[in-house]
């Protein structure tokens, strides 16, 4: 059987994080840029089929792609990591400032690739600056302003919500890259994996990442938005939000979760007749109980 549970899940959580902490500048910096850039242009994708079929849940079914491929191929997403190195600080395997120092060079990163694909698909579809009747380029514009002066007219109430909306959706996507530990097998990390983005895609929540591209695209097209527009009604808010959210919905409370449980327990249940003597358990499981 290729499925992982959860007790297991929980050790690969951990050693992740700790994986990732440790990783050099350059290496952040270029897997967060691909990882943005990826993202960037899987949102392209969810807005194109919305677009076509008329049917937004349609853009929602086929984001997941992005994701899957960021996870597969090992590339840094800043959103995912906040559920994750967490854990590793809390278990010791490394530091508060390795975490921040991951978290900042991953954004830098994100910003990078997002830009440099918001400036090519913008050239491709005003055919290199020449042509605005792309259905598209309206499409990023009213997006560009629905995530950030829509939330101006709301006032505090506004960021309130963008934190909200923020913290909901990274309780999926953080959900995602834990899934993705539940199988052994390629299909079943992707099929694992499918399942929270489409929920957070589905229902418009908000997500740095995909706003790194979204919001400075419609910038470039004309959106009536400004440097600060961006940052202090979603890039600030959104970013606490999505941490906060991955922090604790996924994170902690997982950890919680397994942390009170006994060793095999849960396969014990599962397999009857088969004690906990015969049933590994992981290393930082162990350790906690």
């Amino acid at each position: 059987m290729d499925y992982v549970k959860p007790g297991e899940v929980l050790g690969s959580m951990i050693e992740a994080g700790k994986t990732k902490a440790e990783l050099g500048i350059m290496q952040l910096i270029v897997r967060g840029s691909l990882g943005g850039a990826i993202l960037a242009c899987a949102t392209t994708l969810a807005f194109t089929a919305a677009a076509q079929t008329k049917i937004p849940m349609a853009g929602a079914i086929l984001f997941p792609v992005g994701f899957v491929m960021i996870i597969l191929l090992g590339l840094e997403l800043v959103t995912g990591s906040f559920a994750l190195i967490p854990l590793a600080v809390l278990e010791k395997k490394t530091t508060i400032g390795r975490m921040l120092g991951n978290y900042f060079w991953v954004i830098l990163g994100h910003l990078i690739g997002c830009a440099v694909y918001a400036a090519l698909y913008g050239l491709t579809i005003t055919r290199m600056g020449t042509d605005l009747s792309n259905p598209m380029v309206q499409t990023l514009i009213t997006a560009s302003e629905g995530k950030t002066t829509a939330y101006q007219s709301l006032g505090a109430e506004g960021l309130v919500l963008a934190f909200i909306k923020a913290m909901l959706c990274n309780w999926m996507v953080t959900l995602g890259a834990v899934m993705a530990m539940t199988s052994k097998s390629t299909s079943g990390k992707i099929l694992a994996m499918w399942l929270p983005i489409l929920t957070f895609f589905g229902q418009g929540f908000e997500h740095t990442v995909v706003n790194f591209f979204v919001i400075p695209a419609g910038m470039m097209l004309g959106a009536n938005v400004t440097m600060a527009d961006w940052w202090i009604w979603n890039g600030i808010p959104v970013l606490l939000g999505n941490f906060a959210g991955g922090l604790l919905f996924t994170g902690l409370l997982f950890y919680l979760s397994q942390k009170g449980s006994k060793p095999g327990a849960t396969a014990a249940a599962e397999l009857p007749g088969r004690g906990e003597a015969g049933l590994p358990g992981t290393p930082a499981l162990e350790k906690s109980v």
